[in-house]
């Protein structure tokens, strides 16, 4: 072995942290001292001999990757422009342009704008192109190249290039950074006399303290009955805040969440601290596949302690903990370290992935807990509800104009002749028409699943079968000319919530969203039957 393979293997066991103090058995610090001597020795024969010219930061990189990608989604590794890109505090802020941003006909195009934020200041709208950051170019440019360049420290300045979308001039802007702070509580109000509603959409910095302050507001009125708490669609966010949102309607010093790892010292049990806000209150929490994390630990306790009834679609099923470490050379990894277990003792992590996102596995598959009542509570993959809806989804037509971002430049043109629109829960989209003729002259494409497959099967069938695969294709054609007509309603939505957030943002597409909401409905239902609420909880 030569003296720079033996440096090479000293420099990854310091790394990994590898000393005998902390390995208890020989056969493993073998194991792992043998596979770096052989992972090193694949490398330098990889870079000195392969036919090719190989760039070996790439190559290390893609062994990285690997390594991570054999574990949980989770755990990952970031080079050192991925830290400064990704640096987002751990309050759920980040210094920045105050904006969504996506690529779009090789531009990076600005989808949305955060009310007060430095892009909303700087005069940006929605469809705006940014061409250029500091007189560089952004054509082409991926969305990784412009976050690395684009954040950076409150207060300091940035000079963009943008293409309006409504005229198409090109115009130069001086932006000033900001601290942009998402809004964690966009919407609060009455969905029925008595019933309240808050919606939650992230745990950042004091979204128990918003919570509280919406409560108090709708306790002002006479005749609060019942609330919904909506936490669909609310990745998660910081833990301190879950177990302050569990303590508004559990008492102090009630076990919220416990955190169990490899590394024993490091386990806590987090509990309330506080006086409860509202002990008795009937709550419905409404989640779906996409509320995570802090989201199902609030459901899940507010389940374990038969506090709330829980509704809708199971959740995603993320309970992990993940911290970062520095690796050297400014790269960090970020690592699962433990695992989340709530009162019932039950894991909501998920068991079983499949490209990289959890996968529901059936209920008898998964090991059974009892909450404070006795009911029957499972573990292995989110949250399940006391109450299952069947999630609404759009259809393949509807998210392909989505995609394509049919919609999002229809919309362009129509704000762009509009200065103001009806408040939220009032406006209503009529020109259906127009858009219907903005589709037909647009490049939109879609082609279903179903024909996707046939188009599969007639490239592998034999000759003579395909006349009748082709007749086939016609009258599928046929079927979907209507398309525009079948899937109008949900179309409708869709343009209706990127019309708002144009002129309100995110707490008029919250207040929006509260029109015709099927599952708000079914929690009102809920809450106004006092017997059925009680007896799903076992009172």
């Amino acid at each position: 072995m030569t003296k720079r393979i033996k440096l090479l293997l000293l420099s990854a066991v310091m790394v990994v942290g590898i000393s005998a103090t902390t390995i208890m058995q020989n056969d493993k610090l073998f194991e792992i001292t043998k596979n770096i001597e052989i992972f090193a020795n694949v490398y330098q024969q990889l870079n000195t001999k392969f036919v090719d010219e190989l760039d070996p930061s790439i190559l290390m990189r893609t062994g990285i990757d690997a390594m991570m990608n054999s574990l949980d989604p989770y755990t990952v590794y970031y080079s050192e422009s991925q830290v400064e890109s990704y640096r987002l505090s751990d309050e759920g802020k980040y210094q920045g342009f105050g904006a969504i941003l996506d690529v779009m006909n090789d531009y990076i195009t600005v989808k949305e704008v955060y009310e007060n934020g430095a892009a909303q200041e700087a005069g940006i709208n929605a469809g705006d192109q940014i061409i250029a950051i500091n007189g560089l170019n952004t054509e082409g440019k991926s969305l990784e190249d412009v976050n690395a360049i684009s954040k950076g420290v409150a207060g300091s300045t940035v000079n963009l290039k943008i293409r309006r979308a409504i005229t198409g001039n090109i115009d130069e802007v001086t932006l000033t950074r900001t601290e942009v702070n998402i809004p964690n509580v966009p919407y609060s109000g009455r969905v029925a006399d008595n019933i309240g509603y808050i919606s939650l959409t992230v745990f950042t910095q004091n979204a128990s303290a918003n919570i509280i302050e919406a409560l108090d507001r709708l306790k002002k009125e006479d005749g609060l009955e019942g609330l919904v708490l909506d936490l669909r669609h609310n990745g998660g966010g910081l833990l301190r805040e879950a177990v302050d949102i569990c303590n508004i309607f559990i008492p102090a010093d009630m076990e919220v969440v416990t955190t169990k790892g490899k590394v024993k010292d490091r386990d806590r049990t987090f509990k309330t601290t506080k006086p409860v806000v509202d002990p008795n209150i009937p709550i419905v929490v409404l989640t779906d596949g996409r509320s995570a994390s802090a989201s199902e630990i609030v459901s899940g306790v507010l389940q374990d302690y038969d506090r709330a009834v829980i509704m809708g679609q199971r959740t995603y099923g993320k309970g992990l903990v993940q911290n970062t470490e520095e690796v050297g050379y400014n790269s960090r990894i970020k690592l699962t370290t433990s695992k989340y277990y709530i009162p019932s003792r039950r894991c909501i992590q998920a068991v079983e992935y499949e490209n990289g996102e959890p996968v529901n596995i059936a209920d008898e598959r998964r090991s059974k807990f009892k909450t404070a009542n006795g009911r029957t509570v499972l573990d292995g993959g989110g949250i399940t509800p006391d109450v299952r809806l069947d999630p609404k989804e759009n259809s393949e037509f509807t998210k392909a104009l989505m995609d394509q971002n049919i919609i999002f430049e229809f919309v362009n043109k129509y704000v762009s002749t509009r200065d103001s629109i009806a408040e939220p829960r009032a406006f209503s989209f009529t020109q259906y028409e127009d858009f219907k003729s903005f589709v037909a002259n647009s490049d939109f494409n879609f082609e279903s699943k179903v024909e996707k497959e046939l188009k599969k099967l007639m490239e592998e069938s034999h000759a003579d079968v395909k006349d009748d695969f082709k007749a086939l294709q016609k009258k599928i054609d046929l079927e979907q000319s209507d398309d525009l007509e079948q899937y109008k309603e949900e179309i409708i939505k869709e343009i209706e919530l990127d019309i708002i957030s144009r002129y309100y943002y995110q707490s008029g597409k919250a207040k929006h969203k509260l029109n015709g909401d099927s599952e708000i409905q079914e929690a009102i239902q809920l809450l106004n039957d006092q017997e059925r609420y009680n007896k799903i909880l076992g009172n």
